[in-house]
């Protein structure tokens, strides 16, 4: 076995996001965990027709906790490096991903279309549509309701009319606003300047929800002095990345780069 993959959904998704990825890597011969967060297991069109009671209540903080511990029982906590998991998250689980990798609880990093830390920004307007939207302090503590249309334009808007609904109905959950306002706060902060293992950062050039300007800066906002860090852009990819036609090439290229990472530390 090749080691530990932990796989990190973000908002408006569940572990089902990362079927495709899971077959993958296990076959490539990892061992492959795709933890749900809090209110988030069991078929998304099951959470979109009963939203959990307490969803609204999610907090970042939460889903940190709970993936910490996902993540420390795969081996986090190992005094070899190597032993650590790999760590792949997605949107606000690529911020969770730069944050464990800042615990040093991983022996490497991909996050994909990461909202970035800090609260690092970009002028994009529909960046801004979305993180005000969704963090709207008029609408409280009610979670925000995903639907065809609004998954359409924001999330999977490369794909056709079709192929977004298929998207929808197979992967969409509703979510916490509290999660997102929280990636905008003390828990999102991420030593930029510390020493850390390899992280590779993608993105996508159509995505709508992380512009990929804001995942470029992101990457060289580290010291590049503490360890590596890369960036590979997507052309035609939208926030969908992990699930969009096309995903086979996504998947391949990082199984490439764990494949070097892993004869570097041989």
């Amino acid at each position: 076995m090749k080691g530990t993959i932990v796989f990190i959904h973000g908002m408006f998704q569940n572990p089902k996001s990362w079927d495709k990825w899971v077959a993958y890597f296990t076959n490539q011969g990892y061992n492959c965990l795709a933890p749900a967060w809090p209110d988030h297991a069991g078929e998304p069109s099951a959470l979109r027709d009963n939203p959990p009671a307490t969803l609204g209540d999610l907090m970042l903080d939460d889903v940190i906790s709970a993936m910490e511990k996902v993540i420390i029982d795969a081996g986090g906590n190992s005094s070899a490096p190597e032993d650590r998991p790999i760590i792949i998250g997605h949107s606000v689980g690529g911020l969770l991903t730069q944050l464990f990798v800042n615990r040093n609880l991983a022996c490497v990093g991909v996050p994909i279309c990461s909202v970035a830390p800090n609260m690092m920004m970009t002028f994009d307007w529909p960046f801004f549509k979305n993180v005000a939207a969704i963090t709207n302090p008029f609408k409280g503590d009610e979670p925000f309701f995903q639907t065809a249309e609004s998954f359409h334009e924001s999330f999977c808007n490369t794909l056709s009319e079709e192929q977004a609904r298929q998207a929808f109905e197979e992967t969409a959950t509703h979510d916490s606003r509290n999660v997102l306002r929280g990636c905008l706060g003390t828990s999102a902060h991420v030593d930029l300047d510390k020493t850390h293992v390899p992280l590779l950062f993608i993105s996508a050039k159509e995505d709508h929800i992380v512009p990929t300007e804001l995942v470029e800066k992101n990457s060289e906002a580290y010291d590049d002095t503490a360890g590596l860090t890369s960036f590979k852009e997507y052309e035609g990819r939208s926030h969908y990345i992990c699930g969009e036609p096309g995903v086979e090439e996504v998947m391949e290229y990082v199984a490439t780069w764990l494949d070097l990472y892993r004869i570097q530390m041989l």
